[in-house]
């Protein structure tokens, strides 16, 4: 995109380690914690639409999304719409410069400075029974000290 510059490094390979003075946002993995408003007249729309509006409705950033935010979003589902009915490029571009200034990539998120915190318990991390072939000895030690050992 014209006129952004580049994405910044992450600060563990910037070459000044001095604090960051427009430090970013942590946005909860799960998204937004309270209600988040509906799609106005949202019967309307192809299921495309719908799937994209609650898969951004869901997303992390919507936590930090302002009445002016949601407004935009609205006025954005028109045009996915639209998209939907006629491809062309020229609406692909408005949707993706729109998406871009809510932080709808990595790069984009990376330009606000926005990091997405890690959920509590992720699937992937779960493990299951044997996983492990044979855990660490610290790890034993812990769960020893801590009075969750296995008899």
């Amino acid at each position: 995109m014209a006129g952004t510059g580049p994405v910044p490094k992450p600060a563990d390979q910037r070459r000044r380690r001095n604090a960051d003075p427009t430090a970013g946002a942590v946005l909860p993995a799960d998204g937004p914690a309270g209600p988040t408003p509906v799609l106005p007249g949202g019967h309307d729309y192809d299921s495309r639409t719908l799937e994209w509006y609650e898969t951004w409705r869901s997303s992390p950033q919507a936590s930090l999304f302002l009445a002016t935010d949601w407004q935009r979003l609205h006025m954005l589902a028109q045009l996915v719409e639209l998209y939907w009915t006629e491809p062309k490029k020229e609406l692909l571009s408005e949707i993706r410069l729109n998406e871009a200034a809510l932080g709808a990539t990595a790069a984009d998120r990376a330009r606000l400075r926005w990091t997405v915190a890690e959920p509590d318990e992720p699937a992937a991390r779960k493990r299951s029974p044997g996983s492990r072939a044979a855990a660490s000895r610290r790890d034993r030690v812990l769960r020893v000290v801590d009075g969750s050992a296995e008899s």
